[in-house]
């Protein structure tokens, strides 16, 4: 299992530096909002910019709001789904497939350890014309839309 492990980390080490990147970044954010923004809730820096706290128990944008371990288990679901198809995902269109698949494991990474940790995931990217979001949840969207991306043009165009 550890020559396993150690064989995943020296073939897929940018994907391994895509996701520790994506996690740390989300949780630095966090930190800082939980210990800087939380006390004055919601801050202006421009004028269709804010930094708003929130503490999200739904889904990414905060949607369907108060099912927290729900929504632990997808997110704990589609990890393990990555992991478990992490070559063919991977292989899609490269590097298309590997930059989404590891945008989205560490988006869901970073939510998934608020939701163990503090029973809710810190939102505080705040545009006023969309749900208040954070770090982790604009990785898994770009991630996604990169796999779907790869997915649906998978191949070039015939004759090129």
């Amino acid at each position: 299992m550890l020559t396993k492990l150690k064989k995943f980390f020296t073939t897929n080490k940018t994907a391994v530096i895509i996701v520790l990147v994506v996690l740390a970044l989300d949780r630095i954010t966090k930190v800082l909002a939980l210990e800087l923004l939380r006390p004055y809730g919601s801050v202006k820096i421009f004028k269709f910019l804010h930094l708003t706290y929130v503490e999200n128990t739904g889904a990414a944008f905060g949607l369907l709001q108060d099912a927290n371990w729900f929504w632990l288990i997808v997110m704990l679901i589609v990890i393990t789904f990555i992991v478990k198809s992490w070559k063919e995902l991977s292989a899609l269109r490269p590097p298309l497939g590997m930059l989404g698949v590891s945008l989205i494991l560490g988006g869901a990474a970073g939510n998934v350890y608020d939701r163990i940790v503090l029973g809710f995931v810190v939102d505080m990217i705040d545009f006023r014309v969309w749900p208040v979001f954070n770090v982790a949840d604009s990785s898994i969207c770009i991630g996604a839309a990169l796999l779907a991306y790869a997915m649906f043009f998978d191949k070039a165009p015939e004759g090129k």
